[in-house]
């Protein structure tokens, strides 16, 4: 794998082509001197459980893997904080209200999109809903589901995140039983 930043051959700010790997994480401008640092994006994900202790995933209606299971979440936008992109996106994707939330623990991926690498940081959280006769698929969600602990397989999850969170949460759940 090169460098992170190797999708960029010019300059944003001023067009030139000398846009050389400064360090580890950026490159920058012979010309004008900009500096373009790859930093990680935010992004939450809902963990959302009913009385019965089921899961509520969603089906992948877009690339990157379409077709897998996820949980509700997605980017932070700019000006946003984690909270307000949580209760965004659980909104955009099933269309419920977040009454109440818990921070659990984050995990680092890479989001394929465009043919750019986007590293993330993913911010886990245990979430309370309103409204859940409400609950559809609505954006980039095909389907929802409720999913029973035993019903759960991590590799059913396209990202390696989520997949890798879910694992977490059976370890959590399977220690407090």
């Amino acid at each position: 794998m090169g460098h992170p930043l190797d999708f960029f051959h010019y300059c944003p700010h001023c067009g030139h082509e000398v846009f050389a790997v400064f360090d580890a994480c950026a490159k920058r401008c012979a010309r004008c001197g900009f500096t373009l640092y790859h930093n990680a994006s935010a992004a939450t994900v809902a963990v959302i459980t009913d009385r019965e202790g089921r899961l509520l995933a969603v089906r992948r209606a877009c690339q990157p893997a379409q077709g897998t299971l996820d949980l509700p979440g997605g980017f932070v936008c700019p000006g946003e904080t984690l909270d307000e992109g949580l209760v965004r996106e659980v909104k955009e994707e099933i269309r419920a209200d977040v009454t109440a939330w818990t921070y659990l623990f984050s995990q680092t991926n890479v989001y394929r999109y465009s043919d750019y690498d986007i590293h993330t940081t993913d911010a886990f959280f245990a979430c309370r809903i309103a409204n859940e006769s409400v609950i559809a698929p609505a954006d980039d969600a095909a389907e929802v589901m409720w999913l029973a602990p035993e019903q759960i397989r991590p590799e059913a999850f396209g990202l390696k995140s989520v997949r890798q969170g879910v694992e977490k949460l059976l370890k959590q759940w399977a220690e407090k039983e």
